[in-house]
C-alpha cells in the first residue's frame, strides 16, 4: 500500500470512534473556558488512542495536548470545541428545533473540527508506528475560539514554540484550503460610573454613566469617517444603569470589538477610541476604566504548508456522501432563503464562473475540491488561529459538514454538525491533514521553506495583542 492508501485505510478503521467523539462533544455544547465535559471527552479519547495527555495549559483549565512520539519534526494539529449561546438544535432535522429553548448549540461545528483534527493526529500517529518513523505529533486542544481567543493566551505563553508545523480545518460548506487572511480583534470593555440622583427633582446632582456611553457610540460613529475602510468596530451595552427612568444611571458597560486586516491596523485605531470614551467621560464627569478583555491576531496563510496541503487534498479527490446524507441536505436546504442561497453562489463563484456557481449550488452538498488559491483579501470574521499562525507555518482547510448557503452561526449550522454529513465531512478533512503532515516528516527541507516563509511576513516577530496582566475569562 501506498502512505496515502494507508492513511485513508487508518482514518476508515476508526471513522466510527471519531464520528462518536464528535457526537459526543456535540451532545455537552458548552461556551468558551466553561468546555469541562467537551475537553474531558476529547482527553480521554487522546489517552484511549495513546497520547500522553498534558492538561491546564497556559494556565487554562480547558487547554490541553497530547503528544505522542519525541525529536523532530514537530506536526501539530489544532483542535476547538466551544459552542455558540442559543443555537440548541435537534441533529439532522431541516426546521428549527430546539433541544432546549435558549441554551447553547454547536452552530460553528467545534465539535466536529476537535474530533477530525484528533482523528487526523492518531492516524497520522499510527501511521508512524507501523512505519517505526521518528519525529513528534501533537494534538491541541484549543479552548473558546468563539469569543476568548483561546490560542491567543497560549501563544502569548509559548505554548506552540517548540511546534515545527500547525494544521487545522473547519467544517464549511466546500473542500478547500483558506488563501486569505482573517481580521485582527481586540475586545474591550469600557465601564462608566456616575452618581444617582431623582431624574426629575434633583437632575443636576446626578452624572449620567449611560450618557457617557451613548456620547462614546456617537464618539465612535463620527471617528469611523477617519479610519480605514476596512475596519470594522462593533459595540453591544452590557449595563445601561438600571431600567428606571426617574433616576440619573450610576453605572455602564459598553462592548467593543475593534477589527481591522492586521493587528497593527488594530493598535492603531485603539487608542482613538479610548480618547472616544475619555472624552465621553469628561463631558459627563464620570468615571471610566478601560478593560482589555482579549484578542486575536490576523491569519497569515503559510503558502508552503498551504500547497502542499492542496495537493493532498486534490489527490484524495472528492467526498463521497451516502443517502442518509444527502436526505438530510434536502430537508436543511429547503429552510434556506433565497438570501442564504445567492451567498452559496457567491462562496462557489470563488472557484468557478458565476455561472456555473448558480447552478452548483442545487447539488446542496460540494463534493469536490478546489485548488489552493492565495488572495490578496481577507475574510470578514476572526480566529485566533491567526496568533498560531505567527508563530508556526501554518495552514487550515475547509471540509464539507453541511449544504452550499448554510448561514454561518445558525441552527443549521448546528442541525448539519451533529449528523452523519459531519461524520463524513471529519474522516474527508483527517485524510488530508494527516497526509499533510506525512508529507513535511518525510520531506523535512519543506519545513525549513515554510519557516524561512513565516520570517519574511512577520519579520521573526510576534507581538501578542493580550497584555500580559489580561487574564481568560468566561
Amino acid at each position: 500500500m501506498t502512505s496515502k492508501e494507508q492513511i485513508i485505510s487508518l482514518v476508515d478503521e476508526k471513522k466510527n470512534f471519531f464520528s462518536k467523539v464528535s457526537d459526543k462533544v456535540w451532545e455537552t455544547p458548552e461556551l468558551g473556558f466553561l468546555e469541562f465535559k467537551s475537553a474531558k471527552t476529547l482527553m480521554d479519547a487522546l489517552e484511549e488512542q495513546g497520547f500522553k495527555v498534558e492538561k491546564g495549559l497556559a494556565g487554562i483549565e480547558t487547554a490541553f495536548k497530547g503528544t505522542f512520539g519525541n525529536g523532530k519534526p514537530v506536526i501539530s494539529f489544532l483542535g476547538e470545541f466551544d459552542a455558540l449561546p442559543s443555537l440548541s438544535q435537534k441533529a439532522g432535522f431541516g426546521v428549527k428545533d430546539p433541544v432546549e429553548e435558549g441554551a447553547c448549540g454547536h452552530g460553528c461545528g467545534h465539535n466536529a473540527l476537535g474530533a477530525g483534527s484528533l482523528a487526523a493526529a492518531t492516524a497520522l500517529k499510527d501511521y508512524m508506528e507501523k512505519n517505526n518513523i521518528p519525529g513528534t505529533v501533537v494534538y491541541f486542544g484549543c479552548p473558546a475560539e468563539e469569543s476568548g481567543c483561546g490560542k491567543t493566551f497560549m501563544a502569548r505563553e509559548g505554548v506552540f514554540d517548540d511546534v515545527d508545523i500547525a494544521i487545522t480545518w473547519h467544517p464549511s460548506s466546500t473542500n478547500a484550503v483558506v488563501g486569505i487572511s482573517s481580521l485582527a480583534n481586540r475586545i474591550v470593555l469600557f465601564h462608566f460610573k456616575g452618581r444617582t440622583s431623582h431624574a426629575a427633582a434633583s437632575p443636576h446632582l446626578g452624572r449620567s454613566a449611560l450618557d457617557a456611553a451613548e456620547l462614546m457610540n456617537v464618539g465612535v460613529n463620527f471617528l469611523r469617517e477617519h479610519i480605514i475602510d476596512s475596519a470594522r468596530i462593533h459595540y453591544a451595552f452590557q449595563d445601561v444603569g438600571g431600567g428606571a427612568p426617574n433616576v440619573v444611571q450610576d453605572s455602564a458597560t459598553v462592548l467593543y470589538y475593534i477589527r481591522a486586516p492586521k493587528i497593527e491596523q488594530v493598535m492603531e485605531i485603539y487608542p482613538r477610541v479610548v480618547k472616544c470614551a475619555e472624552g465621553a467621560a469628561h463631558m459627563t464627569e464620570t468615571e471610566l476604566t478601560v478593560e482589555i478583555k482579549t484578542a486575536l491576531s490576523d491569519y497569515i496563510p503559510n503558502d508552503v504548508v498551504s500547497k502542499v496541503m492542496s495537493e493532498c487534498m486534490m489527490e484524495l479527490g472528492s467526498v463521497e456522501f451516502s443517502e442518509e446524507s444527502k436526505k438530510i441536505a434536502d430537508d436543511v436546504f429547503a429552510s434556506l432563503t433565497e438570501d442564504d442561497i445567492k451567498a452559496g453562489i457567491q462562496t462557489l463563484s470563488a472557484y468557478m464562473p458565476a455561472e456555473e456557481a448558480a447552478k452548483e449550488v442545487y447539488k446542496k452538498l460540494i463534493t469536490q475540491p478546489f485548488p489552493y488559491k492565495r488572495l490578496p483579501i481577507h475574510m470578514p470574521g476572526s480566529t485566533d488561529v491567526g496568533d498560531v499562525s505567527y508563530v508556526v507555518p501554518t495552514a487550515q482547510l475547509t471540509a464539507v459538514t453541511g449544504v452550499i448557503g448554510t448561514p454561518g452561526h445558525s441552527w443549521q449550522q448546528t442541525s448539519q454538525a451533529g449528523s452523519v454529513i459531519a461524520h463524513e465531512g471529519i474522516a474527508y478533512a483527517a485524510k488530508v491533514m494527516a497526509m499533510t503532515g506525512l508529507r513535511f516528516i518525510e520531506n523535512q527541507n519543506l519545513i525549513k521553506d515554510a519557516k524561512e516563509e513565516l520570517k519574511v511576513a512577520t519579520g521573526g516577530v510576534y507581538n501578542c495583542p493580550i497584555p500580559k496582566d489580561v487574564k481568560p475569562q468566561p
